[in-house]
């Protein structure tokens, strides 16, 4: 991977925290008191609020997994064993979002809202579940990478002693 494109992603992910942060800081409190102004009793808007924070945080985590994989791409460590501790918590955390848009599915379908808007929200969930299913499947591929590695490099050292 090149130099641009980890500093383009980094970029990419320097916006998304700062967005998130924004989001979280700003925006949830902003929706809040338009829930309580809105009638909303408080045991939903404070679940509801909770859901979106937690989301939020799972962005964030996954952000920060990545950048970390990143440096380790960019100092060519990223076959390794210490890759697969970023790679675990990025699936876990894109697997909590899953649990959580469904669980926001949930706590919006007693309410007015149109039944076809609580069976998208579960369609959200399903994809986000899909992509921690991708997540695993790639953590097995870079499992597969970190074994033909270190076989390459045991072939290599033997070869050394050959010679």
């Amino acid at each position: 991977m090149g130099k641009l494109t980890i500093l383009a992603l980094r970029i990419v992910i320097a916006m998304v925290l700062a967005g998130s942060l924004f989001v979280q800081l700003w925006m949830v409190p902003l929706i809040s008191t338009d829930l309580e102004e809105a009638g909303v009793p408080t045991g939903l808007r404070i679940t509801f609020n909770a859901i979106v924070v937690f989301g939020i945080v799972t962005v964030q985590i996954t952000a920060l997994c990545v950048w970390k994989l990143l440096t380790m791409v960019r100092r060519n460590t990223v076959f390794s064993k210490a890759a697969f501790r970023y790679v675990d918590i990025i699936f876990w955390a894109i697997a909590a979002a899953a649990v959580l848009v469904f669980g926001l599915a949930v706590l919006l379908a007693p309410g007015e809202i149109a039944p076809g808007i609580v069976l998208l929200i579960c369609g959200a969930s399903l994809m986000i579940g899909g992509v921690a299913l991708i997540v695993l499947v790639m953590r097995t591929l870079l499992a597969q990478a970190v074994a033909r590695d270190a076989e390459a490099k045991h072939l290599r050292t033997e070869l050394d002693e050959v010679i």
